[in-house]
């Protein structure tokens, strides 16, 4: 009886976030835990501008790094395959040129990637939090103030949309400021959901999403952020949540590493994206935390 009640207890301290009735009865007395924005349109610690610029700083390494399998693609795309040709010769001579222990054909992990290019790397590991279950920490590097440091996954649901039996007992619901739902659960219902709606939008060899997230073998190693945990009164918020709709002239074959996808095929709008933004710097070993309310006065 005792261990039943304390897996319960684990699932209503991770669900909890997302419960209303318990929202509106503590967010007065967790103002700590609140992010307050003075309106909807200011709700951006760095420009839409910048967080596209790192999406295609990282996606362009993960791509070149990922060079010899993406020869389906470029077939289809001489003028792209010419561009990448150049990226990855200078690539390689600046790996030849800053590391004698590597081969310039070396093939490096994701995470490596990452900190190749942004100089940090994250990962999921048991949170600092009690009872908070998994949590995200840097593992290595350092990561300035106002860096993109991870992305929200999932599948997106505009309003109205149908997500009631997805959200059951799921606490990977984020909810964007406009109503905007991002179910970043990558099991059950809401993982047979996003592959679904993965495979549906893949055009030909050019796929849309990243599939990946759902597994332990990340291809976009940023694509963790639905375990950052909320902060506390002892943990304060060092990253925040920033949504960003990915706009018609992202390069298609970089959108296999995007780790969202939306619910309705029919719908004529940009793809929304939620990235997390550090607040602070933060230094290797840290882990993150988030505020899940963002309160709009």
């Amino acid at each position: 009886a005792a261990a039943m009640l304390r897996a319960l207890r684990r699932r209503w301290d991770a669900y909890k976030y997302r419960f209303v009735p318990w929202l509106a009865l503590n967010l007065r007395r967790k103002r700590r835990t609140l992010r307050y924005v003075p309106e909807s349109s200011q709700d951006k610690i760095i420009s839409d501008d910048d967080v596209f610029e790192t999406l295609l700083k990282i996606f362009k390494a993960l791509f070149i790094n990922d060079f010899s399998r993406q020869a389906h693609i470029l077939a289809l795309l001489p003028e792209i395959k010419l561009k990448y040709m150049e990226l990855l010769t200078v690539e390689q001579k600046r790996l030849k040129t800053n590391s004698c222990n590597h081969q310039s054909q070396h093939m490096f992990s994701p995470e490596e990637v990452l900190f190749n290019t942004l100089g940090f790397t994250i990962s999921r590991d048991r949170s600092t939090l009690v009872s908070a279950g998994t949590g995200v920490f840097v593992t290595k590097g350092f990561v300035p103030k106002g860096t993109l440091v991870s992305m929200y996954p999932g599948t997106v649901y505009r309003k109205h949309e149908p997500i009631f039996f997805q959200s059951l007992g799921n606490p990977f619901i984020f909810r964007c400021l406009d109503g905007v739902l991002i179910d970043g659960n990558d099991k059950g219902l809401s993982r047979s959901v996003y592959r679904s709606c993965s495979r549906r939008d893949q055009l030909g060899p050019f796929q849309m999403s990243d599939e990946s997230w759902l597994t332990a073998a990340l291809k976009n190693p940023l694509a963790v952020g639905q375990y950052v945990n909320n902060c506390s009164h002892e943990k304060a918020a060092n990253v925040c949540y920033q949504e960003f709709d990915v706009p018609e002239y992202f390069p298609v074959e970089l959108k296999q590493y995007l780790p969202n996808i939306v619910y309705s095929h029919d719908i004529q709008s940009h793809p929304r994206c939620v990235v997390l933004i550090t607040l602070r710097d933060i230094k290797q070993g840290e882990e993150l935390f988030s505020n899940y309310y963002t309160v709009v006065s």
